[in-house]
């Protein structure tokens, strides 16, 4: 059985001032998940 998605990002950008730091990201979370984002250090 399939858990059940309870969070479901499609194609979202972020920019912090003229720094696009997230371009198209698509993300689904499902019960159960635990969801990490990693990237460089500032």
């Amino acid at each position: 059985m399939a858990s059940e998605v309870i969070l479901r990002i499609n194609n979202l950008h972020v920019s912090i001032e003229d720094t696009e730091i997230l371009r198209g990201l698509d993300l689904e979370i499902r019960s159960g998940e635990i969801p990490r984002i990693d990237g460089p250090e500032w």
